[in-house]
């Protein structure tokens, strides 16, 4: 169940952060640029980093998939899983359903690669068995809106400018070094904000992609109720990953929480305010019907691979 006008205004306040957020990164990036090489130096900067989204070589789903060991669900083994997938790919408009992938780790996850017209999904076995069939939906729907909304693009040209902004303050340090005997003997001088920028401009970047991940996270959860009218679900599997992932020793070590970073230095925002904000948007009316009933998918047997045991070099 979903409220329209709060999903409109959680949208907007999305989109809004992800505006300023990576245009403060290309600020920064400018300033760094504009720094080193003079006045144009913004028209270039842009330039490059466009050249390099366009020339960077993008891998294929399959062959990432490969690189994580995942191998794709067949219709015999979870053929209403992939039904649930074709009709969530469905309602968000996607031109083509993505492919479902299964990693055999107990580790609870779930990614997505790839863009809208060629993607892929990718589910743990931990994930598979922990999950009900409905909670397994919404992280479906999570992912898939990922996928809608390009986010693998926004994020790879968040991690291009804040390359480029680290690079730029190197090659500006390295410059500083070189002329260092100049600076010494008063030949030269450099303003104490020029020294600040070219120091920090990296760390503040870094901050900023960060904070972008959060909100383009916030940005999916509203996505996947939007596209399963059903916030609960997605809210209840939060919850169980929160719990199942950390160990004994985490919940020894961090009785009050299991990241001990703060909520600005994590890629993901606290499971605690994204189950918060998914509890908000339940509502009087479903903005989408109920989705087909589905089950968990047969899985093969697990087989523990063969280890080493050292000192005596025999595998089991």
């Amino acid at each position: 169940m979903t409220d329209p006008s709060s999903s409109l205004r959680h949208r907007l306040l999305n989109l809004t952060q992800t505006l300023l957020l990576i245009g403060g990164m290309m600020l920064l990036l400018g300033l760094t640029a504009r720094l080193l090489f003079g006045e144009g130096a913004f028209l270039w900067t842009a330039g490059m980093v466009a050249v390099v989204l366009l020339l960077a070589p993008r891998l294929s789903p399959r062959l990432i998939m490969r690189l994580y060991q995942a191998r794709p669900l067949t219709a015999s083994e979870a053929p209403e899983l992939l039904q649930v997938l074709a009709e969530l790919a469905r309602r968000a408009g996607l031109p083509q359903v993505p492919a479902l992938y299964w990693i055999d780790s107990p580790v609870m996850n779930a990614f997505a690669v790839g863009q809208r017209e060629s993607a892929a999904i990718a589910v743990t076995r931990g994930l598979l068995e922990r999950l009900t069939p409905r909670e397994l939906a919404g992280v479906l729907a999570h992912e898939l809106s990922h996928v809608r909304n390009n986010d693998m693009w926004v994020m790879g040209l968040a991690d291009t400018v804040s390359r480029l902004t680290a690079n730029l303050s190197l090659l500006g340090q390295l410059m500083i070094l070189v002329n260092l005997p100049l600076l010494a003997m008063g030949g030269v001088t450099l303003p104490w904000s020029a020294l600040l920028l070219l120091v920090f401009a990296p760390a503040v970047s870094t901050l900023l992609q960060l904070a972008l991940s959060r909100t383009r996270e916030y940005d999916a959860d509203l996505g996947a109720v939007l596209l399963t009218g059903d916030p609960d679900g997605l809210a209840s599997a939060l919850a169980q990953l929160e719990r199942q992932q950390g160990g004994w020793i985490e919940r020894v070590l961090f009785p009050e929480g299991r990241n001990p970073n703060p909520s600005w230095l994590r890629t993901h925002p606290p499971t605690e305010e994204r189950i918060r904000r998914l509890r908000a948007l339940a509502g009087p009316a479903a903005e989408s019907p109920p989705l087909p009933a589905h089950s968990l998918p047969r899985l093969p047997a697990h087989r523990p691979r063969p280890r080493r045991h050292w000192p005596s070099g025999l595998w089991y």
